[in-house]
């Protein structure tokens, strides 16, 4: 769709993906050394976006205005950065995307997940009726009570992080059926391995940009 490139990191909150991206970012940049290579997360990733996601991270809302503004920020991100981006040819990393949408508002909430597949064709979906989606997208799978306990060292939570282990267990189903539906755009990482055998299967990924 684009000559640019975009790969996405996803996976429940503890799962590790934030301890790769940046290196994977660097390994992008030395293996292409020609492309531009942007990283940028959701929500946010514009100025707006960044509003947003002060909003969506802390204050108690209805689940479908949670829901709402998540694609309002989306939206602003791929007119405002993953769009430009990859139509000059970059390569884009985001540190989530859509399947965070589904994983988190639908698996993790229960919003029915017709309104979700509505948003994301309105949203993402082009000229040509194709969606703009990753090229790769990087999941991060961890059962969710190896990832509460690594939640509890972490950082002041934020009200996703503070939700119980049934709720991130349905996020984690949520994705593992997404990357079901897409095998062709997921690549699964074993989230319980040590990070330098993560890191190791990061650098040998292969891929055509």
């Amino acid at each position: 769709m684009y000559p640019g490139y975009f790969i996405s990191f996803e996976g429940i909150d503890g799962a590790g993906k934030s301890t790769h991206i940046e290196s994977f970012q660097k390994l992008m940049q030395e293996r292409y050394p020609d492309r531009a290579v942007i990283m940028t997360r959701e929500p946010g990733g514009t100025p707006l976006g960044e509003q947003l996601r002060a909003l969506l991270l802390d204050a108690p809302m209805n689940l479908e205005t949670e829901a709402l503004l998540m694609f309002a920020a989306r939206r602003e991100h791929i007119a405002q950065v993953i769009e430009p981006a990859l139509q000059a040819g970059k390569i884009v990393i985001s540190d989530r995307f859509t399947d965070a949408s589904f994983a988190y508002q639908g698996g993790g909430r229960g919003l029915n997940l017709d309104k979700l597949n509505e948003l994301e064709r309105w949203v993402q979906g082009r000229a040509n009726g194709a969606l703009l989606q990753p090229n790769l997208t990087i999941l991060f799978d961890l059962p969710g009570e190896v990832a509460e306990a690594r939640r509890s060292k972490a950082r002041a939570p934020d009200k996703f992080e503070k939700m119980d282990l049934n709720f991130f267990e349905k996020v984690r189903q949520e994705y593992l059926r997404r990357a079901k539906e897409d095998p062709k755009r997921f690549h699964l990482v074993d989230a319980t391995l040590t990070p330098e055998l993560i890191w190791n299967g990061l650098k040998n990924l292969e891929f055509n940009i």
